[in-house]
């Protein structure tokens, strides 16, 4: 009971780790499965101890061992918190689940969403732009879900659930069609349609309600700590949209747990 956890956060730290190989080379031209690690500033090829999830990061305090600039704080936080996801998921599904064959489906199935989520969080943050060639994907497992979820059950099931992903999505395309993408950006309509379909339209709607308390807060915070963020300043929503999928889709939080008094 305690072994496996332990294995499943040291997995998530190589998977993270990867997951950092996608997030900087993607759409540079560059393989994300060739070719070897390099300091980004002196171009010098990293050795395998200097790949160590996490411990390499602390070993060389947070600096390159030959030019002495700093390495990003980003390969430690994608890391710890993919380790940490895929850990937590595990508990959550796995073992509440029974150890059934069924959970061990999903909890795999939600590593494979958490990583791809986790590309598209950085990965807005740093260039502020959600990269198709991952939300995409995430898109089809949203569906593949559906498909899985409900088609054994019957057709209006189905497309009652495809319907509910559209409707969840629907207030972002209204955002972004409006405000001609000034208020936000089309991958987030992308993002939004997945989130629908893999959590449904009273789970989704909670999502959408979380992400925008958490970009609320957030972007009071800039504006208050600096002067240059203004109420116009672009500040990437797909990490608060994946921060709310996730605590959403483990915890199971709906519409009716954040208003009682609707039900």
């Amino acid at each position: 009971m305690i072994f496996i956890p332990i294995i499943i956060f040291i997995f998530g730290l190589i998977i993270g780790s990867f997951l950092n190989v996608v997030i900087l080379r993607l759409n540079t031209g560059r393989s994300v499965v060739t070719g070897r690690s390099k300091c980004t500033t002196c171009s010098r090829n990293l050795e395998w101890y200097e790949l160590v999830p996490v411990f390499s990061f602390l070993f060389l305090g947070g600096k390159c061992r030959t030019c002495r600039s700093p390495i990003s704080f980003q390969y430690a936080f994608v890391e710890l918190l993919t380790a940490i996801s895929f850990a937590v998921a595990y508990i959550k599904i796995v073992i509440n689940g029974g150890f059934s064959m069924h959970s061990w489906v999903v909890f795999l199935f939600s590593i494979i969403i958490i990583s791809l989520s986790m590309v598209i969080l950085v990965y807005d943050l740093r260039h502020k732009i959600i990269p198709d060639k991952i939300v995409y994907p995430l898109i089809a497992l949203a569906f593949i879900s559906i498909l899985f979820n409900f088609i054994t059950i019957d057709s209006f099931h189905f497309f009652k659930a495809v319907a509910e992903g559209i409707i969840v999505a629907l207030p972002f395309f209204l955002l972004w069609f409006l405000s001609k993408g000034r208020f936000m950006g089309f991958g987030d309509v992308k993002l939004a349609l997945a989130i629908g379909w893999l959590l449904g339209i009273q789970q989704g709607f909670a999502a959408l309600i979380i992400s925008f308390w958490l970009g609320g807060i957030v972007g009071l915070f800039l504006m208050t700590l600096s002067k240059k963020y203004k109420m116009d300043s672009q500040i990437p929503f797909a990490p608060f949209l994946i921060l709310a999928l996730f605590v959403v889709g483990l915890w199971h939080i709906s519409i009716q747990s954040l208003f009682p008094l609707w039900q």
